[in-house]
């Protein structure tokens, strides 16, 4: 018997001394180890001396490859299926990408049937999308439904629910189980819980939705919108309250609110302690109880105090004096106030745990917003504090990015909304990250065109930004994401030499005809790589041995003629720089020497010769159009102008087929519309350079195309010298016809856009020396000032 207990004895030690040798490195990642799990996991950089080295850093940073908001979306997207395999659905698996390869990104809209009701604000969805680039009348061609039902309000207790929709949905034959679908619905629930529920199946549906709580939202599937009240605008919207790159002045309040407070139900916890942290000095934090029907009977001790300081403030008042703006939860996780702080430039300090956040799958939100735990209230005004202001100034400038770029209308709600599921669609052309949270925004980033920064015209000029000092940061900061991020940078640069396009209507004979002197001048160039001609006249291009002999390529296209072909984005553009001009615009090589070293340092903007500028007549009631010379500039004509050949493929893929027909239908509009759509790009004018007087007395005499092209303008129209000549002065019936049609093009744009984008200038800019008494030698460019 002891024999045996001594075998089982050697046996289980012999057992405990194996496991050990060979498993025990298995062993440590178990809980039975609690003290040493964290160093099992942080066992990178195994240095050899680590144990008289200090480390500076959290090893976990140092596991972390790079910026994780600078993983592809490819990565991030993989990252977030990987959290939530148990989710019912994802773009693999109730998605049918095959609709969208024959025909690409088209959405289809349910035909409004009759006396079916249909809300403002839903009125205005269905607008965005069939006014968009993304619409088609052909179901067969669609690769996304949208529902001509209401299904905005689902509180059964609103006037707008619509009932019986499951029954109505699945009588739609294209319904599909709800496959290709997305529906939108800004209020959902109803008292006392207010629920997530919708009333009905949405079966595989996406869902767009305000107020989506993070354990019913199917990431990389749904999209969370923001809240928006009905008199939100359709289109343009207003701007924000701080202009771009500007430094606000010291607002009198840190922190505010004001708002209802609920007495019971959901939502009422955190609003019932938000008078804690008022201290009627730098913080004020106001609620009113006296809302509903029957707030009297819940009314408390507090009630009638609350009621009579709410009235003393001013709501509007506070939004603009105040740095930090509460956006504490409502009834439902989302609120209007976190729109209305956003345009403020009021940083939103957002107290709505479990709120998955507007467009976060493409938005930083750390960088606009300070994200807090309803539980932390009280360490709320101490984290804010704390905040450098550098870091305060960085928040408010990407509050009025982000509200400009994605939330300002109902269509840039809508487009975005769509973007992100048309990115989920192709993620090896999406766009990262960067492109979203930085100038222009990702709705003007065409990723067709290329996923490259140094492929657009916007990122050049980041480079050599240093960045702010680095603050201190608390573990309170770091939980509220308000710790202090390196700035984007990019080393890019634009190409060193350019394409000239121009544009021809009439038939070269001779070498004195003005489109073969132009050729000879900007070949002449020394960054000119090519010349591009397009053709756009009945009659053939005249044979080869009839165009010059230059130095540089010359490729001959035969256009469809239209106006707005000489913005396509042909593939023999192979430069970043695009000369645009018309056959007979007169330039010297100098000329084009400097306008093109000047477009280098302003690669997003128009850089011209030719300028007219837009004004509103308050008579009228309209915007007017000059061609006066005068100081002001807001127009540099496409005649002579250098630009990004990213503009084609914008013009042409962005803008949608009806603002290419007006152009295409009015004389002299597709010059205007392109100053507009840079104008609402960039939010800057275009650039006037130095151009010699000789320019505003040349008419050229050319042969026109047989019987002309709809809204081709005639010869001698788009010269350098018409923005100099008043309209009262223009000659003819037929420069009447064209300055009225510019008129009107004018007008027609601002109500597409929704404002005018075109921004006023009083800048040109001439070379060194320009005109100074000195001697030539010493001056770059002495042929502009001969006469």
């Amino acid at each position: 018997m002891q024999t045996r207990k001594k075998y089982i004895l050697l046996t289980f030690l012999a057992s405990w001394l194996l496991l050990f040798l060979f498993g025990g490195d298995q062993l440590r990642r178990f809980s039975l180890f609690p003290g040493r799990k964290a160093e099992a996991r942080r066992n990178w950089p195994r240095w050899t001396d680590r144990s008289l080295l200090k480390s500076f850093a959290d090893p976990e940073e140092l596991q972390r490859d790079g910026d994780p908001s600078l993983l592809s979306p490819r990565e991030r997207l993989a990252a977030w299926l990987s959290v939530y395999r148990g989710s019912r659905c994802r773009m693999e698996t109730c998605f049918d990408f095959s609709r969208c390869e024959k025909h690409g990104f088209k959405v289809f809209t349910y035909p409004r049937e009759r006396g079916q009701p249909v809300s403002e604000t839903y009125g205005k969805i269905l607008s965005s999308i069939e006014r968009s680039r993304y619409h088609t009348a052909n179901p067969e061609e669609a690769c996304l439904f949208i529902l001509s039902i209401d299904t905005l309000d689902r509180d059964h207790l609103s006037g707008q629910y619509v009932r019986n929709v499951d029954e109505k949905i699945r009588s739609f034959p294209l319904w599909n189980g709800g496959r290709n679908h997305l529906i939108f619905n800004l209020y959902s629930g109803t008292w006392p819980d207010y629920a997530g529920d919708l009333g009905f199946d949405i079966g595989q549906a996406i869902l767009a939705k305000a107020s989506f709580d993070t354990e019913s939202f199917r990431p990389g599937f749904d999209v969370s919108i923001p809240l928006f009240s009905k008199e939100h605008p359709q289109r343009g919207g207003d701007r924000g309250w701080l202009y771009q790159d500007s430094v606000p002045p010291r607002k009198k309040y840190l922190l505010v609110f004001k708002g209802k407070r609920y007495l019971t139900g959901i939502g009422s916890g955190t609003r019932n302690a938000l008078h804690h942290i008022h201290n009627g000095k730098d913080i004020i934090s106001l609620t009113t109880c006296k809302h509903g029907k029957d707030w009297e009977k819940h009314k408390d001790t507090r009630c009638d105090r609350d009621n009579i300081d709410y009235e003393r403030f001013d709501y509007q008042e506070l939004l603009h004096n105040s740095t930090f703006c509460i956006v504490p939860r409502g009834r439902r996780l989302g609120s209007f106030r976190f729109l209305e702080a956003l345009q403020a430039a009021c940083i939103p300090v957002l107290l709505s745990d479990g709120w998955e956040l507007p467009f976060a799958e493409a938005i930083d939100w750390g960088k606009a917003a300070v994200v807090g735990s309803e539980r932390l209230l009280l360490q709320i005004p101490s984290a804010v504090r704390c905040i450098h202001p550098e870091r305060v100034l960085a928040f408010q400038q990407q509050t009025q990015f982000l509200w400009d770029a994605y939330f300002s209308s109902v269509d840039k709600i809508v487009h975005t909304t769509l973007e992100i599921i048309k990115d989920r669609l192709s993620p090896h052309r999406s766009r990262s990250r960067v492109l979203w949270n930085a100038l222009p925004g990702g709705l003007l980033v065409l990723p067709d065109f290329s996923t490259h920064l140094g492929d657009f015209p916007f990122y050049y000029l980041q480079h050599g930004r240093t960045p702010p000092a680095p603050a201190v940061c608390s573990k309170l900061g770091a939980r509220l994401n308000t710790c202090p991020s390196p700035p984007f940078f990019s080393g890019y640069s634009p190409s060193k030499k350019f394409t000239a396009l121009i544009r021809a209507v009439s038939q070269a004979g001779s070498l004195s005809q003005p489109i073969l002197r132009l050729i000879q001048a900007v070949s002449g160039s020394q960054y000119c790589a090519q010349i591009v001609v397009l053709w756009s006249c009945e009659k053939p291009p005249p044979p080869s041995g009839k165009w010059p002999q230059t130095a540089v390529p010359l490729t001959i296209i035969q256009g469809r003629r239209q106006l707005s072909d000489r913005f396509f984005p042909f593939e023999a553009i192979q430069t970043d720089a695009v000369l645009s001009l018309d056959e007979d615009t007169s330039l010297s090589t100098s000329e084009v020497d400097f306008a093109f070293l000047v477009w280098r340092s302003f690669p997003e903007r128009i850089v011209g010769f030719p300028t007219q500028s837009h004004f509103w007549d308050p008579e009228q009631g309209r915007w007017g159009y000059t061609s006066r010379w005068t100081n002001e500039l807001s127009i540099v004509l496409t005649a002579a102008a250098f630009y990004h050949r990213y503009y084609h493929s914008l013009f042409t893929e962005f803008l949608p087929a009806g603002l290419r027909e007006l152009v295409d239908g009015l004389a002299a509009c597709e010059d205007i519309l392109m100053n507009v759509l840079v104008a609402a790009v960039t939010k800057l004018p275009p650039i006037k350079v130095t151009q010699r007087k000789q320019h505003k007395e040349v008419v050229a005499q050319q042969a026109e195309c047989r019987d002309g092209a709809a809204g081709t303008p005639q010869p001698g129209q788009r010269s350098p010298s018409a923005p100099h000549s008043a309209p009262a002065k223009v000659k003819g019936t037929a420069g009447s016809r064209r300055f009225s049609q510019r008129q009107g093009c004018l007008d027609q744009l601002a109500d597409w856009f929704g404002y005018m984008p075109l921004v006023s200038s009083q800048l040109r800019l001439d070379p060194v020396l320009f005109k100074d008494q000195v001697s030539v030698l010493r001056k770059k460019y002495p042929s502009l000032e001969k006469p």
